[in-house]
């Protein structure tokens, strides 16, 4: 087990139920919104804080995964008003995560250590700014800012995640990408009726939630 004290450890216990938690909503996944999906969803990353909490994980940490829970809540249920909530949660985790990763990393001189990190870096961010064009022509005008703020926070997440010394953090961060990506892809690029809709949606959770858990993990042991 990742901590001391065997499965019935509360830390270990904790990480068993996020990660059941977890694998149930994958099996949701691609249903319609109920409010049991929604419990369940939001259960997995707010056990992660919960799991960040208990085991002395700086506060920023904690407050990204509970940001992120409550994204999971808006997102899990239909509206654009509760996706724009979803968004704002997100936003919000991803600027946390920025504060701390900016607190904990060695600066722009990480970058240019190792070259492969500033090339990453520089290929995420092309990335990241070519794929937002690509939505901007998409978007409604109520959704063009609010999306545009949320790629430039997350795209700051990947830098800045890429100064840290922690294998594991920049892995969960490049799933994350991945996962916000094949979001954006399915609900504004792919058509109404594509039946690669239901796929997606399990991708999309499955990076997301192993990003988190690696993130968390990479943190709690940084």
């Amino acid at each position: 087990m990742p901590f001391e004290g065997g499965v019935e450890s509360p830390a270990n216990a904790t990480l068993i139920f996020s990660a059941a938690a977890a694998l149930l909503y994958g099996t949701m996944a691609a249903a319609p919104a109920r409010p049991v999906a929604s419990v369940v969803k939001t259960l997995a990353v707010g056990l992660l804080a919960v799991l960040a909490a208990m085991q002395g994980g700086h506060w920023l940490l904690v407050l990204a995964l509970a940001l992120s829970a409550a994204g999971d809540l808006f997102l899990s249920r239909d509206g654009e008003r509760l996706f724009l909530a979803g968004l704002a949660s997100f936003l919000c985790a991803h600027l946390a995560y920025v504060a701390l990763f900016s607190m904990m990393g060695g600066g722009p001189a990480m970058l240019l250590a190792a070259p492969w990190r500033g090339v990453l870096a520089a290929i995420l961010v092309g990335l990241g700014l070519a794929f937002l064009a690509v939505l901007t022509g998409r978007l409604g005008p109520a959704l063009r800012l609010p999306v545009t703020a949320y790629v430039a926070a997350i795209l700051a997440m990947a830098v800045f995640a890429l100064m840290l010394d922690a294998p594991l953090v920049i892995a969960g961060m490049l799933l994350f990408v991945v996962s916000d990506t094949l979001l954006a892809t399915e609900k504004f690029l792919l058509p109404a009726i594509s039946p690669h809709r239901d796929r997606m949606r399990y991708a999309v959770w499955g990076t997301y939630y192993l990003g988190q858990l690696a993130i968390t993990l990479g943190l709690i042991r940084f």
